[in-house]
């Protein structure tokens, strides 16, 4: 389940990619499928590499790789181990929400990619994630777990003080959001509440198959009810002017 949308990236031949938090490589491995480049998935959990590099062998079966390279690296999104201006493309979805310093991680990231280079990050979309934190003490309180709420407003006058020129926004995972508030509701750990496993089954089944109706639906939704704030940006060149006001998907 992919929460940036890569035609929205302008990938090109022999570029180098960055998915910081990149978790168990769901980013990452869809950025090999791009021929040529060199992706690279970092993460601060080894776990999460660990089944990452499971998911990137099992993706080269199906997708081959042809003269695309990828890599996997322990890092710390606060201090990053890759030199100045490395990247071509950096992507960070659904990671800001766990970090204590979001400012440095913000400047790190703007430290690690190419000016004129391209930033899509998504994090939880302000009122359907109040929802869980009201829903559920839990929710907010758990080890590695989300500790703050990011308004739209707020998200984007963070980017413009590091220099990232936003062009494009949009919602996604509006189907999943009603998931969320049952699991809040009922208890995160429970998997005995048969309309939360329905559920469960159901967002499965969606992924595994892909139907048009739930992608119709979901498309439908996302601009009420999505999950996910997706931004896509561009770091500032030297000497650059502010670029005009981004397109926002409803």
């Amino acid at each position: 389940m992919l929460t940036i949308d890569f035609k929205y990236l302008d990938i090109k031949h022999g570029q180098k990619i960055l998915d910081i938090g990149c978790g168990e490589g769901r980013h990452t491995a869809e950025a090999c499928r791009f021929n040529g480049n060199f992706c690279v998935g970092a993460d601060v959990s080894h776990e999460d590499l660990l089944k990452a590099g499971e998911k990137l062998k099992l993706n080269e079966e199906f997708f081959p790789l042809q003269d695309s390279t990828a890599a996997l690296s322990v890092s710390d999104i606060t201090n990053l181990p890759f030199k100045d201006n490395s990247f071509d493309i950096v992507i960070c979805s659904e990671v800001l929400e766990h970090i204590t310093m979001d400012e440095k991680a913000l400047v790190e990231i703007k430290r690690v990619l190419h000016p004129g280079g391209f930033f899509a990050l998504s994090v939880p979309r302000f009122w359907p994630e109040k929802i869980c934190w009201f829903l559920s003490y839990e929710y907010s309180h758990t080890k590695n777990g989300h500790i703050r709420i990011y308004r739209k407003k707020e998200l984007l006058k963070k980017l413009e003080a590091k220099e990232f020129d936003v062009f494009k926004i949009h919602y996604a995972h509006s189907i999943h959001s009603p998931f969320w508030w049952l699991k809040c509701l009922t208890g995160l750990d429970r998997t005995d509440f048969f309309p939360v496993k329905l559920y469960h089954y159901f967002l499965v089944w969606d992924i595994m198959k892909k139907p048009f109706i739930t992608k119709f639906i979901d498309r439908l939704l996302n601009p009420v009810m999505g999950k996910s704030l997706v931004v896509y940006c561009k770091k500032r060149q030297s000497g650059q002017s502010q670029r005009i006001a981004p397109t926002v998907t409803k």
